[in-house]
């Protein structure tokens, strides 16, 4: 299932967070050894994760990670305008635009926890009234996003093949939130469910993340 947690709720689901963490140390700095820090406790954690932001969450059944991805909003501090200027025209600066970071699938996670994932994303745009997202990815992710129907409009790149890095902004309406959800194997109101049973039935809601 898809849950929704700010970064100060997750020491109230520390099976979830912890294996999430160890799950991004997995992915970011064993497979793809990326430059991040991995702390003794096996977490891989950075300045933004200090920042409250909002995390969608794959659960499964035996309440460990699946899947995850962390959302701020551009008005405060964020990724793409701190370290990946050079990639941008000017800073992205926006109460409609979020930044989405940390895309993470735990080691053997099925296909269609990226499309639930991208899903959930799409609930916090139509939830929030959010009009795009921006965020950083790599080459092995194009593939990813062609598949699962939620490819982004690319802003910058740099390096080429395997090393490159773009910056990308990404949009979501209807017609992909029914691609997205088909690629998932989940109904549109089974998505809306678990976002409504988070934040209440509202819609564009006021709900401030804390930095």
């Amino acid at each position: 299932m898809l849950r929704y947690l700010y970064g100060d709720e997750l020491a109230s689901h520390r099976r979830l967070a912890e294996s999430m963490f160890r799950d991004r140390a997995e992915q970011f700095k064993m497979r793809l050894n990326w430059d991040v820090t991995v702390d003794a406790n096996g977490f891989e954690r950075d300045e933004y994760d200090d920042l409250n932001p909002l995390y969608v969450i794959w659960e499964r059944p035996d309440g460990t990670h699946g899947g995850s991805m962390r959302f701020l909003p551009t008005t405060g501090r964020v990724m793409v305008n701190e370290h990946f200027a050079d990639l941008l025209s000017g800073p992205i600066k926006s109460p409609l635009i979020w930044e989405c970071t940390r895309f993470c699938l735990a080691k053997g996670a099925p296909a269609h926890v990226a499309a639930a994932l991208m899903l959930g994303g799409g609930e916090i745009m139509q939830g929030f009234g959010v009009s795009h997202f921006a965020g950083v990815f790599d080459a092995r992710m194009v593939r990813i996003y062609r598949m699962t129907g939620s490819s982004p409009e690319i802003l910058g790149s740099s390096g080429e093949g395997a090393a490159k890095i773009s910056v990308g902004l990404w949009e979501f309406d209807e017609a992909a939130q029914q691609q997205v959800a088909k690629r998932a194997g989940l109904s549109v109101v089974q998505s809306r469910h678990w976002f409504e049973q988070r934040f209440g039935a509202q819609s564009n809601l006021d709900v401030a993340i804390c930095g």
